[in-house]
């Protein structure tokens, strides 16, 4: 695909997979013009170790917007972290290095030197561990673009799973779902899938809290008293929105669902989709004013430089990126 302008994308937690993704990703047929921000020395040390015939240039964030890439050529904007990353040993030593580097790509976005931002996995606990507060990349990306309220998206084909709340515990959810956060979710969620997936009459499933979709008002009275009236609210604007509907069946052929289902929590919605598309699934942050994906799964600390890395979810993510961007 071809974009004016290439994407930018983060190698993640160097301990982990994200740079021999980045790596792997250089071997394949170029899928667009992408840029690499990580430590060259990682990358060639990781290639070397694997047997990875990739070249790695470095060039300079200046130079990004009119440089090309070619396979086996694998352009990088350099960050070098102070502690030298050994695989499957996080170091703390090396956090705010990578939030640095996640700051230049989004600048980049920002000021129209990249047309999107693609995300490796970041180890969060390291991150804290460093005495930085940190609760993931949708939330630090929303403190960088100065975005309100991000809304988490993850596709898998045709099935596409968002959240009204990301990262809380579960005990906390109830009270984070007030009826003026699901209204501004929605927003988003009917915003963005018309101007950056393209789908001029989004249809939305809106799943219940509570089992049974409370049973009305048996099994708890947030699905009454919170989510059905911002449903109606929607439905009376003329949006095709179904819901609150009970959370086992919204995502069976049954429930009709067609373009996107809102869960109300990440663990409602995301083992479904997990399963239905697991290492090719895509992680999208809407809401922000840039192209944001990512990859759907972790660092996978405990194979990073095994070979066992699969690329697919990343090889999706680029894909998803530059046909979002190239809206």
């Amino acid at each position: 695909m071809s974009l004016d302008r290439p994407l930018i994308i983060t190698a993640g937690e160097p301990a982990g997979i994200g740079p021999e993704l980045c790596l792997a990703l250089a071997r394949e047929r170029v899928l667009c013009d992408f840029i690499v921000v990580s430590d060259p020395d990682l990358l060639r040390s990781r290639a070397s170790m694997m047997g990875i015939d990739v070249t790695i240039t470095e060039i300079d964030a200046g130079d990004a917007a009119t440089t090309r890439a070619n396979k086996g050529n694998l352009l990088v904007i350099a960050t070098r972290f102070p502690e030298p990353p050994e695989c499957g040993q996080p170091s703390p030593a090396n956090a705010q290095t990578l939030l640095d580097g996640l700051r230049l790509a989004v600048d980049g976005c920002v000021d129209g030197r990249f047309s999107g931002l693609v995300t490796a996995p970041l180890q969060k606990s390291t991150i804290n561990d460093a005495g930085i507060t940190f609760t993931g990349h949708t939330e630090f990306l929303a403190e960088l673009t100065d975005t309100r309220l991000p809304v988490m998206l993850l596709v898998a084909g045709d099935l596409r799973v968002a959240l009204a709340s990301t990262h809380l515990p579960l005990r906390d959810v109830p009270d984070y779902l007030t009826q003026e956060r699901l209204h501004d979710v929605l927003q988003v969620l009917f915003a963005d899938l018309q101007s950056k997936f393209g789908i001029d009459a989004p249809e939305i499933v809106v799943c219940g809290l509570n089992p049974h979709a409370g049973e009305g008002g048996h099994l708890g009275s947030e699905d009454t008293e919170i989510i059905a009236p911002v449903v109606q609210e929607f439905a009376a604007r003329g949006h095709k929105i179904r819901g609150p509907l009970a959370a086992d069946t919204a995502f069976t052929p049954a429930a009709g669902h067609k373009d996107a289902v809102l869960a109300m929590f990440h663990d409602q919605g995301l083992p479904v989709l997990k399963y239905a598309g697991f290492g090719h699934a895509v992680n999208v942050t809407l809401g922000l004013p840039i192209v944001r994906t990512s990859v759907d799964h972790g660092t996978a600390l405990d194979i990073a430089g095994s070979g066992r890395a699969d690329t697919g979810s990343l090889i999706q993510a680029v894909r998803l990126a530059a046909e979002l961007a190239s809206r």
